[in-house]
């Protein structure tokens, strides 16, 4: 299972990318997530203490081991397109409650885009996760796809932007929707959240087509209580976490449905 998570910051997709992978995680599968957002907060959302993520360098900030293994020149002019990244994930996560963490980190991509040696390193790493790896891998990613792959697309089982009822946060889903078609992509899906009343919910309906909508998740004060106190709202909002389960069970349908068509 490979799920790709998105959004406009603060709509509250690292909360749910968290407790979608610890409730993974409690039904005994690996799970990795794979925080690829800048402003990377799913560790505290999984359980870990804030000190303890200060002591993680992103691995997009690890000099010396990019240029160790793109053999970039001083001026990075030259280096290898395809890296070995195949240890990284195992050396370089750190693991909490059942989940394995990596801090990718990001790298902005501006224009036609970036080639420089911490981009590679993070497709390539990505593409790995993707295509290698047998865990459930979660990717909580920047409001955007630019780092994924044309090519690795193909093996995610899902495309989830996460949006709350708000027209700006449906253009980003339609924004995600437009650079998912250049990779491939032919579905994304939606996970609604913060839904206040019958009315957010109605918003929600009139703008986000019924096929892609995975489900709803509602405001609860126990969410932003356990983001006060650096918790994990898995262990603080039961009813947040039930909702998030339906959605889950939803995904494994379909993807069990795409497994018996192939």
């Amino acid at each position: 299972m490979k799920i790709a998570v998105t959004g406009k910051g603060g709509v509250g997709k690292t909360t749910f990318a968290a407790c979608l992978a610890r409730l993974y995680a409690d039904e005994g599968r690996k799970v990795l997530c794979a925080d690829v957002d800048p402003d990377a907060n799913l560790g505290l959302a999984l359980g870990f203490k804030e000190e303890d993520l200060e002591k993680i360098t992103p691995i997009t900030e690890m000099k010396d081991l990019i240029k160790q293994r793109t053999h970039a020149d001083e001026f990075e002019r030259f280096f290898k397109i395809n890296p070995k990244v195949d240890d990284l994930p195992d050396r370089l996560s750190y693991e909490i409650n059942g989940v394995k963490l990596l801090l990718m980190g990001t790298v902005k991509v501006g224009g036609q885009g970036c080639v420089c040696p911490e981009h590679v390193i993070l497709k390539r790493l990505l593409s790995h996760l993707i295509i290698q790896r047998d865990e459930v891998v979660i990717m909580d990613m920047e409001a955007g796809l630019e780092h994924l792959s044309r090519g690795t697309t193909d093996l995610v089982d899902q495309f989830i932007v996460v949006v709350e009822p708000g027209a700006r946060s449906i253009q980003t889903y339609h924004s995600v929707q437009r650079l998912a078609k250049d990779l491939g992509v032919a579905k994304v899906s939606v996970v609604a959240n913060k839904v206040r009343d019958e009315k957010d919910e109605a918003f929600i309906r009139e703008n986000v087509p019924e096929e892609d909508l995975l489900g709803m998740v509602h405001l609860n004060g126990a969410v932003s209580d356990a983001d006060r106190a650096c918790a994990s709202p898995y262990d603080t909002a039961p009813e947040t976490v039930e909702e998030i389960r339906r959605i889950k069970e939803k995904i494994d349908r379909a993807a069990k449905a795409d497994d018996d068509r192939r």
